[in-house]
């Protein structure tokens, strides 16, 4: 049983909130360094570990209150002037606020923290005596290393089968799920793929071969064993703070819903009884015209409310970027900007990791030490800058640093020398594409492995994670000046702008931002090159690549569109049979079942299912498509 049976409320209200205010502790004594005699600072600090111990206290962590409190009074003791702030002292509370984030830990799996370090009390206690400090203090080494990103590694889970194909898809039950019905209740190992062959497409396997699959759940469900439900509970947000403005917009709204739905309603019933006549017709266009507007403002006034302040994320860093630089013999300061830019939260969430890495990244690999940047007659400081704004309906989070940046004759060295790309490859490459070689599995710059990096891990996840998202990341460096990665997202994911095509009748959407424009297909324009379906646009030559080969389909018919997307840091032509336009689609995940190639579903228009395809998984298919292959149906 928890040790919080009873609590769990009170316990997660907490966690929420000590968690903030340690976060803004965090960050105050990261300039505390800088002002060492700002009594505001001290008093907000002394503020932040009295708060948390009083709701320790409610919890009955001793544990924690214990901790809280000797650093409580030795701020005490610092605004009152009986203590003076040094290096040594301020590793020992930097060690005492990194065990409280660690009992913070224990407390989100529901179990009483254990007891800080005997080191690090042993050194509060002397602190607070009063007694002379050692120059690395003991109580430095309790300090945690400044957490790594720990990001999921992409691709198919690791199963002997791989993924399932589109064939897998249990049309019927994900039908119920996107119009809010409920999936059948069907025992998994007899759910089939009942799909009509008017609805199949040609080529697919027919039903009774197909793989059985489970039954789509809605979204509400969660597939977890239930003596796991309260730590996952625990460990993931599941409340969000709203503007009451933004609450009283969107209740004004539904109201003037709800009157134009009585409007409507009324012409209806007078339509049926024989009123045809202009002036009623009149009054419903403009009825449905108005509920379209309300509809769309309400869509938007809803998605305010899911928008928070990026700064909740940015303040974790500055105390990241503090550690490792102290852990590194290096002097650095990370400067924030844009923190009032709002983003939707389930991305907040989503970004901790990526910045993370990228934060660590400039730290270590970034800026130089001390020493080097004299010499290089620069400040002995470095400066890493984390900002964020807003431009239309995309933001644009920036971290650079003013370090010695990156050669790109360097990357495609060491890019060969680690086996990540073969010298052909890299002769081939120009100074963007090179820098852009960082992404790449396996690449490193660093000759030793450190605790730190070195392994060729990392950068290819934060990129691959920032693409899951529907962003992109983008690098650029000048040698000896620095260097500056660019994350670009939308600004929600819960509305998402798309293009529909069609092939074999059925409907597939692909994200707007990666479409350039739709070109005519002819078969006479194809050319062969390097075995591979060729198309010169305005003197570009540019693969063609079939979705039907894609997606592991059989075409019908030879392709009459063309796509020009840019994907991964490349252009290509996607042949399609059809497009039907562009439309701004709500998607839904396809929980139980996950099909290589796709991200979620929609309903469009006329409530037929549109897949909605994950291209960056696509284009890891290794089929080749020839002229003679896309038109071979012709």
């Amino acid at each position: 049983m928890s040790d919080f049976a009873g609590m769990e409320e009170l316990l997660q209200d907490f966690l929420l909130e000590a968690g903030e205010l340690l976060s803004q502790v965090d960050n105050k004594l990261v300039d505390l360094e800088k002002r060492p005699e700002d009594r505001e600072l001290l008093n907000d600090i002394f503020r932040g570990f009295h708060t948390i111990k009083g709701g320790a206290g409610f919890l009955n962590a001793e544990n924690l209150v214990n901790l809280c409190h000797r650093t409580e009074n030795l701020f005490d003791k610092l605004r009152n002037g009986e203590l003076h702030l040094s290096a040594e002292l301020m590793d020992i509370i930097m060690a005492a606020t990194a065990s409280v984030r660690a009992m913070f830990g224990a407390l989100s799996q529901a179990v009483q923290p254990d007891a800080a370090d005997s080191a690090l009390l042993r050194a509060l206690d002397d602190a607070l005596a009063g007694k002379a400090l050692p120059a690395r203090s003991a109580a430095a080494a309790a300090v945690p290393e400044a957490p790594a990103a720990k990001m999921p590694v992409a691709g198919p889970a690791a199963s002997g089968d791989g993924p399932p194909g589109i064939d897998d898809i249990n049309w019927d039950a994900l039908h119920a799920v996107l119009t809010g019905g409920v999936a059948p209740s069907v025992p998994a190992a007899t759910v089939q793929s009942v799909a009509a062959s008017a609805t199949a497409p040609a080529g697919a396997a027919p039903p009774a071969q197909r793989a059985p699959v489970q039954d789509l759940p809605t979204p509400s469900r969660v597939a977890q064993p239930a003596a796991q439900a309260p730590v996952q509970n625990l460990q993931k947000e599941t409340t969000i703070r709203i503007d009451t403005a933004r609450l009283d917009q969107v209740l004004n709204l539904s109201g003037e819903i709800g009157l134009t739905k009585n409007r409507i309603a009324n012409l209806k019933t007078q339509i049926l009884h024989g009123r045809t006549d202009q002036e009623t017709l009149k009054a419903l266009d403009i009825a449905v015209s108005q509920l379209d507007l309300l509809v769309s403002d309400l869509q938007n006034a809803v998605m305010k409310t899911r928008m928070q302040p990026i700064g909740r994320l940015f303040q974790k860093y500055p105390r990241l970027a503090r550690d490792l630089a102290r852990q590194l013999g290096k002097d650095v300061e990370l400067v924030l900007s844009g923190e009032e830019t709002e983003l939707d939260k389930t991305m907040i969430e989503d970004l901790n990791d990526p910045l993370v890495h990228l934060v660590r990244n400039a730290v270590d690999h970034g800026v130089e030490t001390p020493e080097e940047r004299m010499a290089a007659n620069k400040s002995p400081k470095a400066i890493v800058t984390l900002s964020a704004s807003q431009v239309g309906d995309h933001i644009y989070i920036e971290i650079s640093d003013d370090g010695k940046g990156m050669r790109p004759d360097v990357i495609r060295r060491k890019a060969v020398e680690k086996g990540v790309i073969d010298a052909e490859t890299a002769n081939s490459l120009d100074d963007r594409q090179s820098l852009h070689l960082v992404f790449l599995p396996g690449f490193s710059t660093k000759d030793e492995i450190s605790n730190v990096s070195g392994r060729g891990v990392g950068m290819d996840v934060v990129k691959t994670n920032i693409g899951r998202l529907n962003g992109k990341i983008d690098v650029v460096s000048v040698p000896g000046q620095g260097s500056t990665f660019t994350i670009s997202l939308p600004l929600t994911l819960a509305i998402l702008p798309v293009l529909v095509v069609r092939l074999n009748n059925q409907s597939f959407a692909v994200p707007l931002s990666m479409v350039r424009e739709i070109i005519p297909i002819k078969q006479g324009e194809l050319q062969q090159v390097s075995g591979r379906a060729t198309m010169v646009v305005r003197e570009e030559v540019l693969p063609v690549r079939s979705l039907a080969r894609l997606i592991g389909w059989e075409a019908r018919q030879a392709p009459a569109f063309g796509v020009l997307m840019h994907a991964a840091e490349s252009t290509f032509i996607m042949a399609v049979d059809g497009f039907v336009g562009r439309d701004d689609v709500v998607i839904k995940p396809l929980s139980d079942i996950k099909p290589k190639g796709i991200a979620g579903a929609t309903l469009s228009g006329d409530g037929s299912i549109v897949l909605v395809l994950d291209m960056e998984e696509l284009l890891g298919d290794v089929g080749v498509d020839t002229p003679s292959s896309l038109f071979a149906r012709a």
